[in-house]
């Protein structure tokens, strides 16, 4: 039991770290699979892979819970406002993934949760970001002429710079995005973030809402493979229990810090760098199947 409770924390580390970074939380689990298998029933290792990311929710709750929190007493009526307003657009933005999400849930699970599909997923959204984050570096200054005729550069204004801002139309927009993130290996968050940063919304802000859009995503996601687990008759063991508990546990507290993090590095840095992260990760993945398989 406790060389499978110490391979819970490895994949908890590896949710709480890639969950929120857009580099596929579901496509490095599947790989981390590959190399370490946890000794569980295939019913249980299927909810596992979902649950587990409950930990990882709780840690976008705490963090920005006063944000979140329509009842807070330290807002004002018009703040009220916004915040539930916030929740509708988020909950508008699942609508798509939802829909998808339910009717293929068993079908991308028995033909896309391979290591070859989550290699060609890290390798093609890679490409996007650092295309996209160049299309947006070359955009970011336009020419403007002075009252003397001069013609001078200036800083493009980022049209939305702040999650109240967003609109039901854009945050529609992003939930189609993240109908892309059923494909393991492409990373909810990163396409997401991507999605809003195409569409003119700023890092900062189409992070915070990537994450909020989370909450219901994965708590739904999160539901449905608990039921389908309990409705295939398969009884967990003390041992799994314990494997999910721990799971959980430690992608909270891995989340809390790297969500921390890349809120700072979004502000002034682009995501590039994970771009060129998932290309090499995937094409060394590639090689391993392509030598060992």
């Amino acid at each position: 039991m406790i060389v499978e409770l110490l391979k819970a924390v490895l994949f908890g580390i590896v949710e709480g770290v890639t969950e929120w970074l857009p580099i596929s939380s579901t496509g490095h689990l599947i790989l981390l699979d590959e190399f370490i298998t946890l000794n569980v029933s295939d019913a249980f290792k299927s909810m596992f892979d979902v649950v587990i990311q409950l930990g990882a929710i709780l840690a976008v709750i705490v963090l920005f819970f006063h944000k979140l929190n329509p009842f807070s007493p330290s807002k004002s009526g018009e703040e009220k406002k916004q915040t539930w307003q916030l929740w509708f657009k988020v909950i508008a933005a699942i609508i798509p993934s939802g829909i998808v999400g339910v009717l293929f849930d068993d079908w991308m699970d028995a033909h896309l949760h391979n290591g070859i599909v989550v290699s060609i997923a890290l390798i093609v959204y890679g490409i996007a970001f650092i295309l996209v984050e160049s299309r947006n570096n070359r955009g970011k200054f336009e020419k403007v002429s002075t009252k003397d005729g001069v013609t001078v550069s200036r800083l493009k204004v980022e049209p939305v710079s702040n999650v109240y801002d967003i609109t039901y139309k854009t945050a529609l927009i992003i939930g189609c995005f993240q109908c892309l993130s059923l494909i393991p290996g492409t990373s909810r968050s990163g396409s997401t973030i991507l999605g809003a940063i195409l569409i003119g919304v700023g890092r900062g802000a189409g992070a915070e809402f990537s994450f909020f859009m989370a909450i219901p995503t994965m708590l739904g996601a999160s539901a449905i493979k608990m039921l389908k687990f309990l409705m295939s008759g398969v009884s967990a063991t003390g041992t799994e229990i314990g494997v999910l508990i721990v799971g959980c546990v430690v992608s909270f507290i891995v989340s809390l810090l790297v969500i921390k993090g890349l809120m700072q590095y979004v502000r002034s840095h682009s995501f590039s760098a994970f771009g060129v992260y998932r290309i090499v990760l995937g094409i060394i993945v590639l090689m391993y199947f392509a030598i060992f398989t």
